[in-house]
């Protein structure tokens, strides 16, 4: 078998890796690639490979660098099924048709700007209309279920604790009377963090694909970060002014508002309204109350209940409509917007950070990783001016970041789950990482005996 990595090598995001057996073709997840503008829209655009020789999909989690560019896959021919949790098989549905209206929006306020000096319009990569052909194309299983996605591979999801409904996937895989178990990470979560149960380590895996984004690095406690959190919203609010977070509508927001749903409940920090502007996070609630097998316990009963903390309370609001959001934009008093995307490319947030990076009494709170060459990265680094849709901004406002927020696994996390599988793993090829991240783990898994880990480049394949 052959395995190529498309995306996600010697980069975070755009993940894509595309495996050859028993002269079948199957594609671990579909991501949009994100990073400077023009160079993300030829990557994207342009698939290394025909998509109508790929036999089945299979999607880790609804993430749009992992599920983004599905529609356009399906555009260039793709027909077969994609196979995903239930969990992920609702949200990536949702947030598919969000992306191609986003795309779409933002491909149309661009070309305004470009029509007014005499360039050519850009069209966008797809529209809702090819968004919404993926949907029908989903097949979801359960977790720990067996399914057979091409002949000769039995895969099956395990919790990820990423995202509601994320799972790594294991493939026992018999090619010409060999087997070999191949374990894909997905995105690693995290312990102790609310909401979803925590992820499951491998086991007895010959080869796995895993993320290394934080392998320089350990995260914060939980409660640490939390705490780094309540003191930005404090300060922001006792100045007067707005706390903006750029966030994953899926994950992050719903983490977010349960943070600030105790914080402003404990009388931490004063009660300010908090608006998760963002129509996916809004269809997201409804999501996440129809599946409880994604929870533990204690969430689940409060979900019945209809008084989890991460849905609803009562200085939180949901905007729907673009009126409202832009609303929000001509008032001065203190507040907390949530806005996606997480890394601060398209959407509402855009407009959120155009219209109050410059006052200095706001804070930008990143709260996950950002991709280089994107507007939340460039906002990460705390650079003094930022382009947004083609104009200067100067940074006036306070810039927060913090870690410990992330829903990815961090350093110490991630050589546990290298390390689980020591006595069996004959070769870690480490993606979704960049290469002082990576370059940092492969020496704390060397230093564990682990000698064979590989960091491939982009398009590289390996035989197995």
């Amino acid at each position: 078998m052959r395995i190529n990595f498309h995306g996600a090598a010697h980069t975070v995001t755009g993940s894509q890796h595309l495996l050859e057996i028993n002269g079948k073709k199957l594609l671990l997840d579909c991501g949009l690639y994100q990073g400077r503008r023009a160079e993300s829209y030829e990557r994207n655009l342009n698939f290394k490979f025909d998509p109508r020789t790929v036999d089945a999909v299979i999607l880790s989690h609804a993430h749009i660098d992992h599920s983004g560019n599905l529609p356009n896959l399906v555009k260039h021919g793709f027909e077969r099924p994609i196979y995903a949790t239930g969990a992920t098989k609702d949200i990536a549905s949702t947030m598919l048709a969000d992306s191609g209206r986003i795309q779409e929006s933002d491909a149309e306020f661009v070309n305004k700007k470009r029509a007014r000096h005499g360039q050519p319009p850009v069209e966008p990569i797809y529209t809702e209309q090819d968004a919404e052909r993926v949907g029908k194309m989903f097949a979801s299983r359960g977790y720990e279920e067996a399914f057979e996605p091409i002949p000769g591979v039995v895969a099956r999801f395990y919790e990820a604790g990423h995202i509601l409904g994320s799972a790594s996937v294991s493939l026992e895989i018999e090619e010409k009377g060999k087997k070999i178990h191949l374990w894909f990470s997905g995105d690693i979560g995290r312990y102790k963090l609310p909401l979803l149960r925590d992820p499951i380590l491998p086991s007895h895996a010959d080869y796995m694909i895993m993320e290394s984004t934080y392998g320089d690095k350990s995260h914060s406690d939980p409660e640490l970060a939390f705490t780094e959190f309540r003191d930005v919203v404090k300060r922001t609010v006792e100045r007067g002014g707005k706390v903006i977070v750029p966030a994953f509508a899926v994950g992050r927001t719903q983490e977010i508002v349960y943070n600030l749903n105790e914080m402003m409940y404990n009388g931490d920090v004063p009660r300010v309204p908090v608006y998760v502007d963002s129509p996916l996070a809004v269809k997201a609630s409804d999501i996440f109350k129809n599946h409880l097998e994604c929870f533990d316990d204690e969430t689940r009963e409060f979900v019945r209940e209809s008084r989890h903390p991460a849905l609803d309370f009562n200085m939180l609001h949901y905007i729907r409509s673009v009126d409202e959001s832009k609303a929000l934009n001509e008032r001065t008093d203190p507040m907390v917007i949530i806005s996606a995307s997480g890394m601060a490319e398209t959407g509402r947030i855009v407009h959120h950070i155009r219209n109050n990076v410059e006052n200095p009494r706001n804070t930008i709170c990143i709260v996950s990783w950002q991709a280089p060459h994107t507007l939340g990265r460039r906002l990460a680094d705390r650079e003094p001016e930022v382009r947004i849709f083609g104009e200067t901004y100067k940074r006036k406002c306070e810039v927060a970041t913090i870690g410990g927020l992330s829903g990815h696994a961090g350093q110490d996390l991630l050589v546990k789950y290298a390390t689980n599988v020591k006595d069996s793993v004959k070769d870690i090829f480490l993606v979704h990482g960049e290469e002082k991240q990576a370059m940092t783990l492969t020496a704390l898994l060397k230093e564990q005996g682990m000698d064979r880990v590989h960091y491939p480049d982009m398009h590289d394949a390996v035989e197995l």
